[in-house]
């Protein structure tokens, strides 16, 4: 694969480190659910303050709208940006939020996320502040999360500051490029990885190349963004396919955050600024892939690289 040794972050995990957002005055309202033993301060657009009556007992999952955006609504496969705190229903103590490390993207369509995101998010308008409180079988279900001291039956409080939506492409869409000479060329099937052949008679380039074969209509990707891609990658040598994400069919794309080090450096480089929707042929030289150790048994230290990347979203 295209990363490194890295820690990667599921979406589960992305998920759990949730903790959220502010606006002003705003109190979760009488009621007779649980939704109204929390109460929610603090200025638009910073870090609220969550208290809870404890110990809270939740029964059925729901949430509340504490104030309204006015953008779009979202869909149920849409990846979502936010702002999130989370709060432990149990004793009130905040267990993260995401005002301390930056937003984060949550894929609804994924079948690791809480059932509590999955089945309260959907609907709701981008700029809203959402209260959700959430059984413990909805969020970290029966085995809790330690890390940040949530017990398997503790219920969990979630404030979440919706920030935007992000449409994901099932392959890539826009305009044709025709590529320079002399470079591998590309032939993508649906549902197969890609056929990817190498020049008779051309050296390998000793820099890494970057050539768009699809130029996208989205926005321009940026360091920084969780980027979700289609890919294949191949030997120059001799075309042998090393790695696709077609060969995973249950889930056949990949996610990483862009500029990290999450994945090799002419990934990192050679995707900054490509569009979403976007096709890109990457010709990388070992010095930007795995380096004189190669990788696995099929990639040695002298490999250079082709991969056929599709942007397929980034949030």
């Amino acid at each position: 694969m295209p990363r490194r040794l890295t820690a990667t972050v599921s979406a589960l995990a992305v998920a759990g480190a949730l903790l959220l957002a502010g606006c002003g005055e705003e109190e979760a309202g009488p009621s007779s659910s649980t939704l109204g033993a929390v109460t929610v301060t603090g200025e638009a657009k910073k870090e609220p303050t969550v208290k809870v009556k404890t110990p809270l007992t939740v029964s059925r999952t729901e949430s509340k709208v504490l104030s309204e955006g006015d953008g779009a609504a979202i869909a149920k496969d849409d990846l979502v940006t936010l702002q999130a705190v989370l709060v432990n229903g149990k004793d009130g103590k905040v267990a993260t939020s995401t005002w301390k490390s930056g937003t984060v993207g949550l894929d609804l369509g994924s079948a690791d996320l809480f059932k509590s995101f999955k089945s309260q998010i959907p609907g709701k308008k981008i700029g809203s502040r959402l209260l959700i409180t959430s059984t413990p079988a909805d969020a970290y279900g029966d085995t809790g999360n330690q890390q940040i001291g949530i017990a398997k039956d503790d219920p969990v409080v979630f404030v979440l500051d919706l920030l935007g939506t992000t449409k994901v492409l099932a392959e890539a869409q826009g305009t044709a490029v025709a590529p320079k000479k002399g470079l591998p060329t590309v032939a993508v099937e649906k549902g197969k990885p890609a056929t990817i052949t190498p020049p008779k008679g051309v050296k390998a380039p000793t820099k890494t190349v970057v050539q768009p074969l699809i130029t996208g209509e989205g926005a321009a990707v940026k360091a920084g963004q969780t980027v979700r891609v289609a890919y294949t990658g191949a030997l120059y040598r001799n075309g042998e396919v090393f790695d696709s994400s077609a060969s995973r069919p249950e889930q056949p794309y990949f996610e990483f955050v862009l500029g990290q080090g999450q994945v090799i450096k002419g990934w990192d480089a050679g995707l900054v600024g490509q569009k979403v929707g976007s096709r890109v042929l990457l010709v990388i030289p070992p010095a930007d892939g795995y380096g004189e150790q190669g990788s696995g048994d099929k990639i040695k230290g002298t490999d250079t690289l082709v991969f056929s990347v599709d942007i397929l979203a980034a949030y």
